[in-house]
């Protein structure tokens, strides 16, 4: 099947159910409203390994949760209950996946996500049969904090949204920062008007500021940062400078180091054949969502080698936890807790042509795990 026809089954599936493929893939994702472009990236960088791995033996049933929490839960019911899916993947947003993961695991189903890492699954709330292939939450902010330690900030200002992933955020960044704090501030989730909080953060004595706010929220506060003429060092994790971001915000990105566990310009070879597969089939630069979806896809390829996740539950659960596959990211491995072990980089925004995007500088943290995993009781 070609890629295009993949992904026109795909769409079919979501609204009619599938019948005799020898395995079913449930994925849930966003893709429509203001996060759109995450879930349409996961979702194109996965349905791309399948298509390049030649299997007709795989179905792909995917749906739209438009970022609702209740609309996710009722999605994976039918997917489960209706679709008989074999496994799930696709979740972008943390309040989303902690209404839906716990609940298809304790069904004895696999669950993949290939964004969303929430402390509560990484620590108590972990099981056998979830495992994340992006990150945990904390570990790109636990890097940024790294990183304003090696540039000498003291006084950072930080905000996030009040969900999951930005109470994650906001913890990561302080576990590793050592400076103070000139404030620190939960915003409203898909907030799009910062003036309040710019005004803050002026007044505040700042010498940097630490913000997570991705999708829409990101391109809205970078616009009117850029917009109040501050002149405070701003750092992010790559959820806020990503390629759609970028080409939104413009230059007013440029020069902003953010960090990341992956980039269009990691010198491995599977990352190269990516990126390069990635823009001759959709005609853009990949994003970090493309990439976490791609090697989700190609993690679960590598696994229905040794067994089927219904029929042959142990040795699938083995070889998913042996991540014998070529990831994008170059080296990588699971912890106790099914959570990557990988290096964290630090990008700056640059522009190539026309197009904005990033490009490694630096290293910031080398084999990081995660700070949940001591809690899991796998």
């Amino acid at each position: 099947m070609t890629l295009k026809g993949l992904i026109l089954s795909a769409s079919v599936l979501a609204l009619a159910g599938a019948a005799g493929a020898e395995t079913r893939i449930g994925m849930i994702t966003t893709l429509s409203g203001g996060g759109a472009a995450l879930g349409l990236d996961v979702r194109d960088g996965f349905l791309l390994a399948i298509a390049q791995s030649g299997r007709d033996d795989i179905e792909v049933i995917v749906a739209d949760d438009e970022q609702a929490p209740d609309v996710a839960v009722q999605l994976a019911d039918r997917m489960v209950q209706s679709d008989d899916v074999d496994l799930m993947t696709g979740i972008i947003w943390s309040n989303l996946a902690m209404a839906v993961i716990p609940s298809v695991t304790a069904q004895g189903l696999f669950y993949l996500s290939p964004n969303a890492g929430p402390s509560q699954l990484a620590g108590r709330g972990c099981h056998q049969n979830y495992f994340n292939v992006a990150w945990q939450n904390d570990n790109l902010h636990e890097a940024a904090g790294a990183y304003a330690n090696s540039e000498g900030y003291t006084n950072s200002f930080i905000l996030a949204p009040n969900y999951p992933a930005g109470q994650d955020a906001l913890a990561g960044y302080k576990r590793f920062y050592e400076g103070g704090l000139a404030g620190e501030i939960y915003t409203q989730l898909g907030q799009t008007d910062y003036a309040a909080e710019i005004a803050q953060i002026r007044a505040s004595g700042a010498d940097s500021v630490f913000f997570f706010l991705p999708g829409g929220m990101g391109i809205s506060f970078l616009r009117q940062y850029a917009d109040s003429g501050l002149d405070i060092p701003v750092i992010g994790p790559a959820f806020s400078f990503d390629q759609q971001i970028l080409q939104a915000v413009g230059a007013a990105a440029l020069g902003v180091r953010n960090t990341a566990q992956w980039s269009p310009d990691l010198d491995n070879a599977a990352n190269v054949a990516f990126v390069e597969a990635f823009r001759t089939e959709y005609g853009r630069i990949p994003s970090l969502y493309a990439s976490q979806g791609f090697d989700t896809a190609n993690l679960i390829l590598s696994a229905l080698e040794a067994g089927h996740p219904t029929d042959s539950p142990d040795a699938f659960r083995e070889a998913l936890r042996a991540a014998d596959f070529a990831s994008t990211r170059g080296d990588f491995a699971f912890g106790p807790n099914h959570h990557p072990i990988q290096d964290i980089y630090v990008r700056e925004v640059v522009q190539d042509g026309d197009i904005f995007t990033n490009r490694i500088v630096g290293v910031a943290l080398e084999d990081r795990g995660d700070a949940f995993a001591a809690e899991c009781s796998m």
